[in-house]
């Protein structure tokens, strides 16, 4: 018997709260399919904390939209019980994880946006958005500097590397403007003083972003045509297959506890 997906009021605070928390919960993913085939013991870990890290953030993001949402939803429901077309997470966190390069890049990308974007919603007038910031912002910034130090690594390293490390920037580079997008959702949030401007950081994250690769002797696209569609629930057909796996259990025996 299939189990039905649930019903969300996507009011204003409950969206911008599961885009975060879908964000977050899918790169996490992602990062936890490289536990045991990392190139490195050292890494094999270090990619698995980052995504503990981001599956905290997930967590608590949910259970905040929970709450305001007053709906009877919690954590796990929003996770296990929507369907595709209901996630709302960026486009960039849900690509394949493809070689170690291209995971490199799309962390790079990614924590060089949530490493600003969590310092600025420390200020919220919402507090638990800037208790979660608080949190979420010291984990963001290892993630950068961690993923920065690889982005160096093995774009200032071997051909080889180098050459994948080109192609992942390339590939990757039009899922990143979304990041910075905003709708009339997030618009009132932001006038409230709740949520931030997103595009206000991207002069920031493009300085981050353009030293980190400069220094790699990689360069960046030309090209500014963006994707987009993830915050509406459009997504690439590679979120289907991730969710197929990511709820297969809760789907199969739903309710189940343990």
């Amino acid at each position: 018997m299939a189990t039905a997906n649930i019903a969300v009021s996507e009011t204003p605070l409950v969206l911008y709260a599961l885009r975060r928390a879908d964000d977050a919960l899918i790169l996490g993913h992602r990062l936890s399919e490289w536990c045991g085939h990392a190139p490195a013991l050292e890494e094999d870990m270090a990619l698995a904390n980052m995504g503990l890290d981001l599956l905290g953030q997930a967590r608590e993001l949910y259970t905040y939209a929970a709450k305001v949402e007053g709906k009877g939803n919690d954590e796990d429901k929003f996770a296990y019980l929507r369907d595709v077309r209901q996630y709302r997470n960026l486009l960039l966190v849900e690509q394949p994880n493809g070689d170690f390069a291209r995971t490199m890049v799309r962390q790079f990308f990614y924590a060089a946006f949530a490493d600003l974007y969590w310092r600025a919603m420390m200020a919220s007038s919402d507090p638990t958005f800037a208790a979660i910031a608080a949190k979420s912002e010291k984990e963001s910034a290892y993630h950068l500097r961690h993923s920065s130090e690889w982005i160096v690594r093995l774009g200032d390293g071997t051909e080889e590397s180098h050459r994948r490390a080109q192609d992942a920037i390339d590939d990757l580079w039009a899922y990143t403007g979304e990041m910075f997008a905003v709708d009339d959702s997030e618009r009132g949030l932001i006038e409230d003083g709740i949520a931030i401007d997103p595009a206000a950081l991207k002069p920031r994250w493009l300085k981050t972003v353009t030293g980190i690769v400069n220094e790699a002797t990689l360069s960046l696209p030309s090209g500014n045509w963006m994707q987009q569609g993830g915050r509406t629930g459009s997504h690439s057909e590679h979120l289907g297959h991730l969710l197929s796996e990511l709820q297969s259990m809760q789907r199969t025996f739903p309710g189940a506890t343990w």
